[in-house]
């Protein structure tokens, strides 16, 4: 198997970043963030479709980026229980709002990456590209 190089384990990072934002962070307020996964949760199976396909993605980025077993597992917890919860009626709905399972499992996943490969480019961060590309560009 290939090694990870950095920029592809930033990349996966990024990817992750972006996740958090559309799916629990479009809009925040303090610690609390409106995204497309509370969106959805009030439009029954679509909600439901949208978590999971949202989870298995980030859980997918962690194998891609050769995350710990504990870390993935504790990324697919989050992930089952934010399905889990936004799939019971009513009250599930409710709780998918304050129970921000993809944000924690991105979080994960960006704590692994970042010790095992150190903290992106701060100034790359807010562009989403590599320090390759950076490179690129500014020659």
């Amino acid at each position: 198997m290939e090694e990870l190089t950095r920029d592809q384990a930033h990349q996966v990072w990024y990817a992750a970043e972006t996740l958090k934002r559309v799916s629990d962070r479009i809009i925040s307020i303090g610690p609390f963030g409106i995204g497309l996964d509370g969106v959805t949760a009030l439009v029954p199976v679509v909600g439901t479709i949208f978590s999971v396909a949202a989870g298995g993605w980030i859980l997918w980025q962690g194998v891609k980026a050769r995350a710990s077993a504990f870390t993935l597992a504790r990324m697919a917890v989050y992930v089952a229980a934010d399905s889990g919860v936004g799939s019971v009626p009513l009250v599930g709905q409710a709780a998918d709002f304050f129970f921000q399972g993809h944000l924690l499992a991105a979080n994960a996943l960006q704590k692994d990456i970042v010790k095992r490969f150190g903290a992106p480019d701060p100034v790359m961060r807010s562009a989403g590209r590599s320090s390759t590309a950076r490179t690129a560009t500014s020659a």
